[in-house]
């Protein structure tokens, strides 16, 4: 496509071919020029919106075709979060694909303290993310099984996706080993149902398409494990995002840990 577009532009400001086109009076030299230009500007506009080189782009594309990651979602609620949790954002596990993102915005907030859980094999992963991996901040484990961490070894436990793919059955010992792990309390990011549709590659990497339950289903499943919502952080999180205009993308849930 972008070869045709080139061909077009150097035919319309070698020969004025556009004006002949649209027009049966040949046009003056400036106005060619002008529609070359013009032309030049929409082409650049077309390609780094499809490239996905601006980052605003990206996340619109994105969001079209329903790719939005609960991942992602942590990182922009990340200042809503701060406010929520106050002292609480202090030594912060987060638990899902792609944790090495989350895990580096973390780090760059003061006095926070962040570590990572990927669920999934991270070959493709950045030279930044092995880095990670190589000092133990991040770790790669199949949380079908307990962590590897003592009980309250952390503040507050984020986990975003990850719990999308698994089935009650193995949902019924993560979520109260997440618990297990945290000292004052856990924040889900999940999808919402309806939301996205199954592709090749999430089936190849995650072995299943993600499960996109309702907040009723989760509600009466966080009894079921008895966890209970932790109403003060969702009063303080509302009022954070009322504060800031967020509207997450994702359903968000705030947990108490085990006593």
């Amino acid at each position: 496509m972008s070869r045709r577009q080139g061909n077009s532009t150097r035919r319309t400001a070698g020969s004025g071919s556009f004006g002949g086109l649209f027009h049966p009076k040949p046009r003056s030299p400036l106005l060619s020029t002008v529609l070359v230009i013009l032309g030049a500007i929409l082409f650049i506009g077309y390609f780094y919106r499809g490239s996905g080189i601006f980052g605003g782009h990206t996340e619109v594309v994105s969001k079209i075709e329903g790719e939005i990651t609960c991942t992602l979602e942590v990182q922009r609620a990340i200042p809503i979060l701060k406010k929520a949790y106050g002292d609480n954002m202090h030594k912060v596990l987060h638990v899902g694909p792609d944790t090495c993102s989350v895990v580096s915005k973390l780090l760059k907030e003061e006095e926070t303290e962040a570590w990572g859980v990927e669920p999934y094999d991270i070959e493709d992963a950045d030279a930044s993310c092995k880095s990670l991996v190589r000092k133990g901040i991040v770790r790669v484990a199949d949380i079908k099984f307990p962590l590897p961490y003592r009980a309250k070894s952390f503040s507050l436990v984020i986990v975003s996706d990850a719990l999308d793919y698994l089935s009650p059955r193995y949902l019924n010992k993560t979520l109260p080993d997440l618990a297990r792990v945290s000292a004052d309390g856990i924040v889900i990011f999940t999808g919402f149902p309806g939301h996205s549709r199954a592709k090749v590659a999430e089936l190849s990497k995650f072995g299943r398409p993600a499960k996109k339950r309702s907040s009723s289903w989760w509600i009466r499943f966080f009894v079921q494990t008895s966890l209970e919502e932790n109403e003060g952080a969702i009063k303080k999180f509302e009022q954070a995002a009322t504060q800031n205009s967020y509207k997450p993308r994702c359903q968000v849930f705030h947990l108490n840990s085990y006593h």
